[in-house]
C-alpha cells in the first residue's frame, strides 16, 4: 500500500511540475518547472524566468530552492526534495547540492531539454576541460592578499557554517 501511495504522491506531483512548466511558456518564460516538497507539503515554487526577468540564473529550480528557503527562512533544506519537470542542467544541480535536498525526482531527460534547444551538455564538457582548454577563459591574477577573506573567515567567531 505504501509503495503504490508513494508512487502516485510522485506522479501528482510531477504532474504538477509539467502543468506549471506548460502554463509558464504563456508567461513568456521557459518551459520549466519546480517545486521543493518538505513532509508532503509543497514549500517551494518555481518557473524558468530567464528572459522574463532577464535573469541567467532564473532557473525553475533555483526560484524553487530560493522561495522554499524564504518561506523556511534557512538555506538549508536537508529533510526536503525537490521534483521538476526536467532533468536538472549544471547549475541547477548544483543548487540542488548546496541546498542539500535529498532527492530529485525529475520527468524529462537532458536530452529531451536538447531536442527543444536547451542543450547543456557543452557545460559538461567545459567542466570537464583543464581551465586553459575551456572556451571561456579564466585567469588568476596573484595577489598577497587573495586568501585574506578566507583567512577573516577562518578566525570569525559566530559565523554561520555552511
Amino acid at each position: 500500500m505504501y509503495i503504490w501511495a508513494m508512487s502516485e504522491l510522485h506522479k501528482k506531483y510531477i504532474e504538477e511540475t509539467i502543468s506549471m512548466a506548460t502554463a509558464n511558456i504563456d508567461e513568456n518564460g521557459g518551459p520549466f518547472g519546480a517545486i521543493v516538497v518538505l513532509d508532503g507539503e509543497i514549500i517551494g515554487r518555481g518557473v524558468n524566468k530567464v528572459t522574463s526577468h532577464n535573469d541567467p540564473t532564473a532557473h525553475a529550480e533555483v526560484m524553487a530552492i530560493r522561495d522554499a528557503c524564504q518561506q523556511l527562512d534557512t538555506f538549508k533544506l536537508e529533510e526536503a526534495v525537490i521534483y521538476t519537470s526536467c532533468e536538472p542542467c549544471p547549475m541547477c544541480l548544483s543548487a540542488i547540492y548546496w541546498a542539500r535536498i535529498k532527492t530529485i525526482y525529475y520527468a524529462a531527460q537532458n536530452t529531451d531539454a536538447a531536442k527543444a534547444g536547451f542543450d547543456d551538455s557543452y557545460i559538461y564538457e567545459e567542466i570537464r576541460l583543464p581551465l586553459e582548454k575551456r572556451s571561456i577563459p579564466a585567469i588568476r591574477i596573484d595577489h598577497d592578499d587573495a586568501f585574506k577573506p578566507f583567512q577573516t573567515w577562518i578566525f570569525m567567531e559566530g559565523k554561520i557554517d555552511y
